[in-house]
């Protein structure tokens, strides 16, 4: 590669070589061959993106077959947290993957880079990934509940409140993101069409903006991040407490140790809270850094793709997506009735076509 960048810059007022090549036709060969060369990686890049973001659609699509089937072992309430949870990251996916980043790097141009079509999918990740953070939340507070709380378990850990708690929160995520669509202008108008999308200058010189910019900061992910962690806290210190007073009754009661079916279900069950919670604020930490660094920093610019800020810009982004994508892999690990029906629904296609042949 370096040898053709080399062959590009050739001069051409000189005579041909030994080999009666003139310098222009080195030039002009360098060049296509350069240009067919980054076009190959960018298609390249391109296909690794898509095939590895599709996998996680698939994954995802199969988790969603496998919970609203309900055959995991686990109750109707936490089935339908882990359910809307899987629908959201799904979508989290198709918004800011497929239907944004995908198209703005390598499809430039494309009907999606319009300035309402740019605005309406602006909004819709943000909808989407607000209502995955709050279902991260309503989750870890239905199970804190479900642990600590006995007496408001009987009422508040049923189904049909679990379902009322997902719309309320959906709905309220979409709105909260309405005002995202009216945040950008058009960068350029071109035969009396707006295209791409560029944020408003208001934005940052109106106190009402100005306060609906740390609004939606502090909505997402600062709240989140510190109710969980609150949350997780508290459950711990209450099965820590919970757990040597159930030892020191079976121990006066059997004078021994035996099994206890009760702590055993709990056991599960807080494996796989602390799992989902656990990794959204792992995974949600690179992006708190980032906004950080950023108000602490007001009138820095980016200068290149090796700037620290941009680095830490986009690796926090990337770990927020990250986040969309571990939930699977976390029933997985944790629930044997899912791995089970995981690997059912992964043999199903084989046994069909073996039935077929037959």
């Amino acid at each position: 590669m370096k040898v053709l960048e080399k062959q590009k810059d050739l001069r051409v007022d000189i005579s041909p070589g030994l080999d009666g090549l003139h310098p222009s036709v080195l030039k002009e060969v360098a060049s296509e061959i350069v240009e067919a060369l980054v076009y190959l990686r960018c298609d390249f890049h391109l296909i690794i993106l898509l095939s590895f973001f599709l996998s996680l659609i698939i994954v995802n699509l199969m988790a969603i077959v496998i919970l609203s089937r309900g055959r995991c072992g686990l109750s109707k309430c936490i089935t339908k947290y882990l359910l809307s949870m899987a629908v959201t990251d799904l979508l989290v996916i198709i918004t800011a993957v497929l239907l944004n980043r995908v198209p703005a790097i390598y499809f430039p141009g494309s009907f999606l880079s319009i300035t309402p079509v740019c605005s309406l999918s602006i909004t819709l990740i943000q909808a989407t990934r607000d209502s995955s953070v709050w279902l991260t939340v309503a989750f870890t507070f239905d199970r804190f509940v479900a642990i600590c709380c006995q007496q408001m378990k009987v009422k508040y850990c049923k189904e049909r409140t679990a379902v009322v708690v997902i719309a309320t929160v959906c709905a309220l995520g979409s709105l909260k993101s309405v005002p995202w669509y009216f945040m950008h202008e058009p960068l350029y108008i071109i035969n009396a069409v707006p295209w791409y999308c560029r944020v408003k200058e208001i934005r940052y010189i109106s106190p009402q903006w100005k306060s609906f910019d740390w609004l939606d900061r502090i909505l997402t992910p600062w709240t989140p991040f510190l109710l969980i962690l609150v949350l997780n806290v508290l459950t711990v210190r209450f099965i820590l407490a919970a757990g040597k007073a159930r030892r020191r009754l079976r121990a006066q009661s059997n004078g021994e140790k035996q099994s206890d079916p009760e702590m055993e279900n709990r056991r599960k069950s807080i494996i796989l809270l602390f799992a989902i919670s656990g990794s959204f604020i792992l995974l949600w930490t690179a992006n708190l850094v980032q906004f950080a660094f950023k108000r602490l920093t007001i009138g820095y610019k980016i200068t290149s793709f090796n700037d620290p800020r941009y680095i830490l810009q986009e690796g926090a982004n990337m770990l927020q997506l990250l986040n969309s994508c571990t939930n699977t892999f976390i029933y997985a690990v944790t629930q044997s009735s899912f791995r089970k029906e995981a690997k059912d629904a992964m043999k199903y296609p084989f046994v069909a076509l073996g039935k077929i042949i037959k």
